[in-house]
């Protein structure tokens, strides 16, 4: 008899937990949500981050709040997000580096990209722009390429970071074009660009954002756009595809994240929340004035698109031998 009544306790107490979870779920979200940053402000992560705030979480009906945890390039934070409860109180702001990049060049990432996360949907996506300095004598990348075969070795590239897009973009211009380019590593952007516009490197691979204003002024030279179609700010700089270099596909993005095992409908709500505020008109122009595009997606289209950007960039890796300590 006492046996019986402990099971029909225990009966009763697991109905009673899955009653409260269920009820905490429909209720989902009552408090604060964590919206973990990578990096630092002012960066264009968080840029990101904070344009999309007010109206996500005007839409999820919680407060947003950013936590930007930065270090070791986005790293510390991507692992920060991938220990917390798998609640749906904690959303994790990822981009190519952290979950395309690192899971292929780092031999010992303390987090696993598709292992400790649950897509949400992508966010935005980033052209990046070849440019070379005025000295080189090229205006076109058919041009560039038979340079460059004249001149083995001799031309330099500024790459902003090791294990960088902008890393991986320069060796598969290099495998793709089948040229010797001597690739010269700075600690970001910034750096690389002035080198470039002092005459100390030949060329860069970057985001649009960071040459577009030296381009402008005449100070850099446009080549080609990563992207398969040519972009309204340089409407007459031609894809890597026009020119003749199939498949260079070197976009930057960045989108949503969750830690694997947050339920199903707080990742629905997440997802619902987000495509509303990326439909917002003010959201986009502000994303565009960045060079930044909106790229609204499903959690199943995002989770596809991770694998299939982490297979890509695996290629590249292994055909470059490219490896950072």
């Amino acid at each position: 008899m006492k046996f019986l009544t402990r099971v029909l306790l225990l009966i009763a107490s697991l109905i009673c937990s899955v009653g409260a979870n269920a009820q905490a779920q429909s209720n989902y979200p009552n408090r604060p949500i964590r919206f973990v940053v990578p990096f630092p402000p002012g960066g264009n992560l968080d840029f990101l981050a904070r344009v999309i705030q007010p109206r996500f979480s005007e839409y999820l009906g919680a407060p947003l709040v950013i936590d930007n945890r930065t270090g070791a390039a986005g790293i510390v934070g991507a692992e920060y997000a991938a220990r917390q409860p798998a609640d749906g109180y904690t959303i994790f702001l990822g981009n190519t580096g952290t979950m395309g990049l690192y899971p292929v060049v780092y031999p010992k990432l303390p987090y696993n990209a598709l292992k400790d996360f649950a897509a949400v949907g992508q966010i935005a996506s980033s052209t990046q722009l070849m440019a070379v300095h005025p000295s080189v004598p090229a205006k076109s990348l058919k041009e560039f390429i038979a340079f460059a075969k004249r001149n083995p070795g001799k031309l330099s590239v500024a790459v902003a970071g090791l294990g960088s897009t902008a890393h991986f973009s320069s060796e598969m211009l290099k495998g793709r074009a089948g040229i010797d380019l001597l690739l010269v590593p700075y600690k970001g952007s910034g750096p690389a660009v002035t080198d470039l516009i002092g005459g100390q490197v030949d060329l860069i691979i970057d985001a649009t954002s960071v040459t577009m204003p030296y381009i402008k002024s005449g100070r850099l030279r446009p080549i080609a756009v990563t992207k398969n179609v040519r972009i309204a700010a340089l409407p007459d700089v031609p894809t890597f595809e026009e020119q003749g270099l199939k498949g260079f596909d070197a976009n930057g993005w960045q989108g949503l994240l969750v830690p694997t095992g947050t339920p199903p409908s707080a990742i629905t709500k997440l997802s619902e929340a987000l495509m509303k505020t990326l439909a917002q008109k003010e959201v986009r122009d502000r994303f565009m004035e960045q060079g930044l595009d909106p790229a609204p997606s499903t959690p199943d289209q995002f989770g596809a698109y991770i694998r299939a950007e982490i297979e890509k960039w695996g290629r590249v890796q292994k055909t470059a031998n490219i490896k950072v300590d």
